[in-house]
């Protein structure tokens, strides 16, 4: 009997060791394949380049580039604009990956629809709205307070966080447009779908007269970018869970050609009171420790006295990480702004543990960027409104044109590491000269030239008299 039990147990302990190894073994199998998919970087030539989809809504447009540009493949990211007219609303939805979003103009508000935080605010009394009949009422007069979650004052500058999963919208409530340019990380481990870009829309949808190119079968995949999940739902079932009439949910799950952007009816909607503005405005800086539902998404990326990278004669960098911006831990993601003075240099680097996504606020400069077969990729101008990557481990500088540069670059890393060639942290001044004159065939005085002359300097170098680039 004991030599049974004891065989029992041993086939027990091989079949579960078995089990584990091939469970492993799976989804090992599953990541090798997830990683060959999305990083397929034969990268022969990198262009700039402009949004090739738009999508015209009632109240504004959204762009998208082509995902399926070489570039975007090896970084796996999907960039996209969206402008948003005064007085209209970017409908609820959220992606299955998280976006970095920089508003290149104008002001709003944003909410976020955070599951399991609760509703700790309210938009004060509702004229005309009233709760049924037999349940609580709030007031003498049976008017109902709105209670919703936070929402965001987002302005010209701001880098904005929309983690994955979580349902979110857009109001304008400045007198100019609203414009934001965005960077979805396909390939981030919050994303266990296949590598393409989505928006699931609780309201709204794509309109049928969208402008699409490409091959038929990409056009029919950019059909299905936003579309409506609401919509499909039995209505029966719907108005079971909501508790209201049927009429009402066949009117939300109706055709609505009004697109992903709409025009708000009747007078503007205003959420946040002026003194609920400068509660939140001290609320920023009172050093408090954040919570899930109180944390930060928002952090002023032009902020030139928060420069990370100052230079009288180049210019600056600002940065936003994982350590300033805590929600970028869960993300996985980073910005950094740039302001480039006429002529001045980016020095040649490379970042160990991101793609960079740039795009192009202001000015235009020359870009050389040089991959792992050490050939030139890109070597040509860049201009306003044009958008490239730069993969991770591809050596890349850039010179600011005679007006300047400015850009914003997004990273698929939540604190990115540059190692550049020039300057007083550059790889360069790491090594010995002896190393160098036996690497490049030159003399030592020519070597520690070299590694000497702009010690001084790091990441941003000022014009000299004389160019050769």
């Amino acid at each position: 009997m004991a030599k049974i039990l004891s065989l029992i147990a041993i086939f027990f302990l091989v079949t579960t060791a078995a089990a584990q190894t091939h469970q492993r073994g799976q989804q090992q199998t599953q990541q090798q394949v997830r990683q060959q998919e999305a990083r397929q970087c034969r990268i022969q030539q990198l262009t700039a380049s402009q949004p090739n989809q738009r999508i015209d809504s009632e109240g504004g447009v959204t762009e998208l580039w082509n995902e399926y540009e070489d570039q975007f493949q090896c970084a796996g990211v999907a960039p996209m604009r969206n402008v948003i007219q005064p007085n209209c609303l970017s409908l609820p939805n959220f992606s299955p990956s998280p976006r970095l979003v920089y508003i290149q103009q104008g002001q709003g508000l944003l909410g976020l629809s955070l599951p399991g935080c609760a509703e700790t605010y309210h938009s004060g009394q509702q004229p005309g709205l009233r709760r049924e009949q037999g349940s609580e009422q709030a007031g003498r007069q049976g008017e109902q307070r709105d209670q919703h979650q936070k929402i965001h004052r987002i302005r010209q500058g701001d880098i904005v966080a929309l983690p994955a999963g979580v349902a979110h919208w857009c109001y304008n409530d400045g007198n100019e447009e609203l414009v934001a340019v965005s960077v979805t990380d396909l390939n981030n481990n919050a994303n266990q779908l296949e590598q393409k870009f989505r928006s699931f829309y609780l309201a709204g949808g794509q309109p049928q007269r969208s402008s699409l190119q490409g091959s038929p079968r990409q056009q029919q995949q950019q059909r299905e970018t936003f579309q409506n999940v609401f919509r499909a739902f039995d209505e029966n079932l719907m108005a079971e869970s909501f508790n209201v009439p049927v009429e009402v949910i066949r009117r939300m799950q109706q055709e609505d050609e009004r697109g992903l952007i709409v025009r708000v009816r009747g007078e503007e909607m205003r959420m946040i009171r002026p003194e609920e503005e400068q509660e939140y405005e001290q609320r920023r800086y009172n050093g408090l420790e954040e919570t899930y539902c109180n944390l930060k998404i928002r952090q002023y990326l032009d902020n030139p006295r928060e420069a990370d990278i100052y230079s009288k004669q180049a210019g600056r960098i600002n940065i936003v990480n994982s350590q300033k911006l805590q929600i970028l831990n869960n993300m996985d993601m980073s910005a950094e702004k740039g302001n480039l003075y006429p002529n001045a240099m980016h020095a040649p680097h490379w970042t160990m543990n991101a793609h960079s996504v740039f795009y192009v606020t202001r000015g235009e400069a020359h870009v050389q960027v040089v991959g792992s077969n050490g050939q030139t990729v890109l070597d040509n101008r860049v201009n306003q409104g044009e958008l490239f990557v730069v993969p991770q481990h591809f050596v890349s500088t850039i010179r600011a044109g005679n007006n300047g540069f400015e850009y914003v670059a997004f990273k698929t890393s939540g604190q990115p590491m540059k190692s550049p060639l020039v300057g007083y942290t550059s790889a360069f001044k790491a090594m010995p000269i002896q190393v160098l004159a036996n690497s490049f065939q030159i003399s030592t005085q020519e070597a520690q030239n070299l590694k000497y002359n702009r010690e001084h300097q790091t990441m941003l170098l000022p014009p000299r008299a004389v160019r050769s680039f």
